[in-house]
């Protein structure tokens, strides 16, 4: 009778529509990895990791295991296949698919980089993660998609966003990334990059009127006319002119976020010095 009803299991399972049938182990009898580092995760595991990684995330912003976690879990079943098609689509990211370049501190010098003539792309890369103090090795590993091919693309959009930092000029502060990730939204459709916007409440009053007036507007406008990002081989356009690359991607640069922010400090910084200054004259005499 087990049996009869063994084979019977198998047998609707084997009727069920390929991706659903990878669906149907559990964690007693996990597939094994499909590339090195992947986990296989059944629907429910993935569901939880969604929601565990974006409650971690929302608080604490830092977390980047957490938020790395929440681009693969709701990546599938739609948007990194999105993404590999429009990588298949272009020339350009047909040679990366192919290639599989990875970008790290092995193999991209930025000794090199920092050597370059100054308005390239290769050196503003490098002046960048000097200025915010990160490197190309703080990207994590895919580990939750399991399509070897859109590992690869996750992998590549992950190992490329501090060239969209670059580029931009924006920096890591949540104002600066909070525009990038929605300038990727509307250029990549990930959800993750529009799930992180939710951040935007951790903003002062001030900080989030300039988010909405200023850069989310050019952050959407630039990501949904530009060219997708993510195919471009950065690899071979290091010594290309910033600016040439910029009118060919279609991206205009966004205002000095740094510079609007120190500009409003000293703003206040010498009100604050006013009203001092008014106050001891005030008590000096004697009003």
């Amino acid at each position: 009778m087990n049996s009869q009803i063994s084979q019977h299991t198998f047998r609707r399972l084997l009727a069920l529509p390929q991706p659903l049938r990878l669906r149907t182990f559990s964690i007693l009898n996990r597939p094994p990895p499909n590339y090195p580092g992947h986990v296989p995760l059944t629907l429910v595991e993935r569901g939880a990791l969604a929601l565990g990684s974006a409650f971690g995330s929302l608080r604490n912003p830092h977390r980047h295991d957490l938020i790395a976690a929440l681009g693969e879990a709701t990546a599938k079943p739609y948007f990194i296949s999105r993404l590999r098609k429009a990588m298949l689509a272009n020339p350009t990211g047909r040679r990366i698919l192919h290639d599989k370049p990875r970008i790290t501190s092995q193999t991209m010098s930025l000794e090199k980089l920092r050597q370059l003539p100054e308005n390239t792309v290769g050196r503003a890369y490098a002046a960048w993660l000097d200025r915010e103090g990160v490197t190309p090795d703080t990207r994590d590993q895919v580990r939750y998609i399991d399509d070897p091919e859109e590992a690869y693309a996750m992998q590549r959009y992950r190992e490329t966003h501090d060239f969209t930092h670059a580029i931009t000029g924006l920096p890591v502060i949540i104002e600066g990334e909070l525009a990038v990730k929605a300038f990727e939204f509307a250029n990549t459709l990930l959800p993750m990059t529009a799930l992180s916007l939710v951040a935007v409440v951790r903003l002062k009053a001030a900080e989030r009127k300039r988010f909405f007036e200023t850069y989310l507007l050019w952050a959407v406008g630039n990501g949904l006319k530009a060219e997708e990002v993510v195919n471009v081989y950065w690899e071979e356009e290091l010594e290309t002119d910033i600016e040439v690359l910029r009118a060919r991607l279609g991206i205009e640069i966004p205002p000095d976020l740094r510079e609007t922010r120190k500009l409003l400090r000293d703003k206040e910084k010498a009100e604050r010095a006013a009203r001092d200054a008014k106050d001891r004259l005030g008590a000096v005499m004697g009003v």
